[in-house]
């Protein structure tokens, strides 16, 4: 498989901007692989598609307010910090992207907030964007990352061209979201709404949750034609033994079990045992899944629409069969469907 078969053209106007009013009203596109169908509908309709002791795996992991805007020591000149994440509690050691990169060197002191609140001292230069920064900061470590997190805004993807908003803390974010550690948001995730999950879980589906948090990677650019080349960055994934055993249990009773979203999708498939079945897992993965590839867990996905040549199209388009992606996505395009974080879901039966 190569890179450039992952090209499309999407017109930059289809990009959501902003989600729509009500989480589960986005638009959703339906593709019956066996049949290879393709259905309009609206995410609520979701229901309709599930029955009985279906299973439904959710990545339950919480973006933190991960972008912070400081001042370069001495020059005050304006410096753009992306936590990725915490390597050290007790010393304030974060793993960060700085922007721009080239201007940041060890020893710098860079600083936060309106009356320079918080000084962090860059000790480590580890790749050509990244740093190691110690947060100087006297007081608990509850202090320091309410204060980080005060001063931190929501970490919206750079294809949102527009400014954050009030309203991204909560919509940037699904409403299951529990255990804190992502960057990005888990997309999929974020078309449920508490009156759908109710009604699915009346309807008699169980619920699995995972974690992966969500890291850069997922938008990181592809710069190899031959795929096989491409190297995912790592992110921190659970299983747990009750999630095993629900996901499991789906499996073996011929189940749907539903995906919500490429996250759950690697997360399951970074941990599956010679017969199939999720292994209960705490730990990192850097799969990458591309077309040809057999899925072992789930026989069906929901997951938003990708841009052109992203990492995040190629594991679907494993997962759907590349020309019926593709044909999926051209009529979507012609349909207005909305691409992107806060865009429109497809369910892939």
């Amino acid at each position: 498989m190569k890179l450039s078969k992952f090209k499309y053209k999407l017109p930059e106007e289809l990009i959501a901007l902003h989600p729509v009013d009500n989480r589960d009203e986005s638009r959703m596109m339906v593709v019956d692989r066996e049949k290879k169908t393709i259905e309009h509908k609206i995410f609520k309709d979701l229901i309709d598609y599930f029955d009985d002791q279906d299973v439904m795996v959710f990545n339950n992991t919480k973006v933190f307010p991960a972008r912070l805007y400081g001042n370069k020591e001495k020059t005050g000149a304006e410096i753009e910090v992306f936590l990725l994440r915490e390597l050290n509690s007790e010393m304030r050691l974060w793993d960060v992207l700085v922007d721009p990169a080239r201007k940041i060197r060890i020893g710098n002191k860079l600083y936060f907030g309106e009356d320079d609140s918080l000084v962090a001292e860059v000790i480590d230069n580890t790749t050509s964007r990244g740093r190691t920064l110690r947060f100087l900061f006297d007081g608990s470590h509850e202090e320091f990352k309410k204060t980080l997190y005060g001063l931190g805004e929501t970490p919206l993807p750079k294809f949102i061209k527009r400014d954050v908003v009030p309203e991204d803390r909560e919509r940037y974010q699904t409403i299951f979201a529990k255990h804190e550690g992502a960057v990005a948001a888990p997309t999929a995730g974020m078309h449920f709404s508490r009156e759908l999950l109710k009604r699915l879980e009346i309807k008699g589906l169980h619920f699995a949750e995972v974690t992966l948090h969500v890291g850069l990677g997922n938008f990181r650019a592809v710069d190899v034609e031959d795929l096989t080349k491409h190297k995912m960055d790592s992110e921190q994934i659970m299983i747990t033994q009750e999630a095993t055993e629900i996901i499991n249990k789906g499996k073996d009773d011929r189940r749907k079990v539903c995906a919500v979203g490429t996250t759950v999708m690697r997360t399951l498939e970074s941990s599956v045992s010679t017969f199939g079945h999720v292994k209960p897992f705490e730990g990192w993965t850097n799969k990458f899944i591309f077309p040809p590839y057999d899925f072992n867990v789930a026989n069906c996905m929901i997951t938003n629409f990708h841009l052109p040549l992203s990492t995040l199209m190629m594991m679907t388009s494993a997962f759907a069969g590349y020309d019926l992606l593709m044909d999926a996505y051209k009529e979507a395009v012609k349909e207005k469907y909305r691409f992107g974080t806060y865009g429109d879901a497809m369910l892939i039966l």
